[in-house]
C-alpha cells in the first residue's frame, strides 16, 4: 500500500531530511585521514540525540550502528569500524531520522584528498543521476520514468555498473515504504507518480561491473570486482510539474569545499 501525505506531514518529513543533511554536513566536517568510521558515526548519533530524534537505523533488523559508512568497494550497509580512513578513499555515508513521526534518509559520498579523473567522474555522474532520477518524479509519471533516466545516463552513457540487488523506497512512517524505486528499468511501467507521495531516489553506481555481494557480516555490499562505488540519496515528495525535495545537500556542499581534506572539484 502507497501512504499518501498530507502538506503538514510533508513540513513533518521535512524537518526530519534536512535533520538528515546537517548531519551529513557534520560528518562532512570531520572526515580527515586518520580518523575512524566509528567516529563519523559517534559525531552523527550525538547530534540526532542532540536534536531530540533518534537514529532509524539503529536496530532495524538488528543493524547496530547509527549511519551505514561504505568505504571504496562497500557500495551501501558498510559498517563503521576502527580502521583509519586515508588518502584516496571514497567514503559513502547513510544516515537515516525519526522525528514526530516521520524518517529522512539521505546519502551523500567524499572523497579524501587527491583521487583519480576516472573516481571523479564516477562521483560526478552518480550525483548528476540523481537529479536525472528527480526530473521524472513527477505526477502522472511512473516509477519506471525515474529509474530509466538513472539507468540511462549512468549505464548506457557512462558505461558503469547499475546495482540490481537494492533500490530506493518509499519513505514516511516506516523507513521503507512502498513504491520500491529501482535505478533501472522501462520507461512507463510501474506504480503511477501522484502527488503526496514521498520517495528516497538513491543511485548506487559501481565504477566496473553491476554485480554485488554480503560481506561476512551479513550487511556491507560489495561490488563483486573490488572496483569502487558511489551512492547519492535524496527524500522527495511528487508533485505536479516539479518534485519537491525535502532534503538538502546545500550544507553538506559548503562542508566538502570548506574541508581541505575532501575532494571537491569533481
Amino acid at each position: 500500500m502507497i501512504h499518501y501525505k498530507s502538506k503538514a506531514e510533508i513540513e513533518l518529513m521535512r524537518e526530519s531530511s534536512l535533520l538528515v543533511s546537517e548531519a551529513l554536513a557534520l560528518v562532512a566536517a570531520a572526515i580527515k585521514p586518520g580518523v575512524t568510521t566509528m567516529q563519523l558515526d559517534k559525531i552523527a548519533e550525538e547530534f540526532i540525540r542532540d536534536n531530540k530524534a533518534t537514529a532509524s537505523f539503529k536496530g532495524y533488523h538488528g543493524f547496530p550502528f547509527t549511519c551505514c559508512i561504505s568505504v571504496n568497494d562497500a557500495v551501501v550497509h558498510g559498517f563503521p569500524n576502527e580502521d583509519e580512513l586515508k588518502n584516496g578513499d571514497l567514503i559513502s555515508v547513510d544516515v537515516g531520522v525519526f522525528k514526530n513521526g516521520f524518517h529522512g534518509d539521505s546519502a551523500y559520498t567524499f572523497a579524501i584528498g587527491e583521487i583519480s579523473d576516472e573516481l571523479k567522474q564516477l562521483m560526478r555522474v552518480t550525483k548528476d543521476s540523481l537529479y536525472k532520477g528527480i526530473e521524472k518524479a513527477v505526477h502522472g509519471n511512473r516509477v519506471g520514468d525515474i529509474a530509466y533516466a538513472i539507468q540511462d545516463y549512468t549505464e548506457r552513457q557512462h558505461g558503469y555498473g547499475v546495482v540490481r540487488d537494492l533500490v530506493g523506497h518509499g519513505l514516511g512512517r516506516s523507513l521503507h515504504e512502498e513504491p520500491q524505486v529501482p535505478n533501472f528499468g522501462k520507461r512507463g511501467t510501474g506504480a503511477k507518480l501522484k502527488e503526496g507521495m514521498t520517495i528516497a531516489i538513491e543511485p548506487m553506481i559501481n565504477l566496473g561491473a553491476k554485480d554485488v555481494f554480503h560481506d561476512e557480516d551479513g550487511w556491507t555490499i560489495r561490488t563483486a570486482d573490488g572496483k569502487p562505488a558511489a551512492h547519492y540519496e535524496h527524500d522527495i515528495c511528487v508533485q505536479k510539474g516539479k518534485a519537491d525535495i525535502l532534503s538538502s545537500f546545500t550544507s553538506i556542499e559548503a562542508a566538502e569545499k570548506a574541508n581541505t581534506n575532501l575532494c571537491s572539484d569533481y
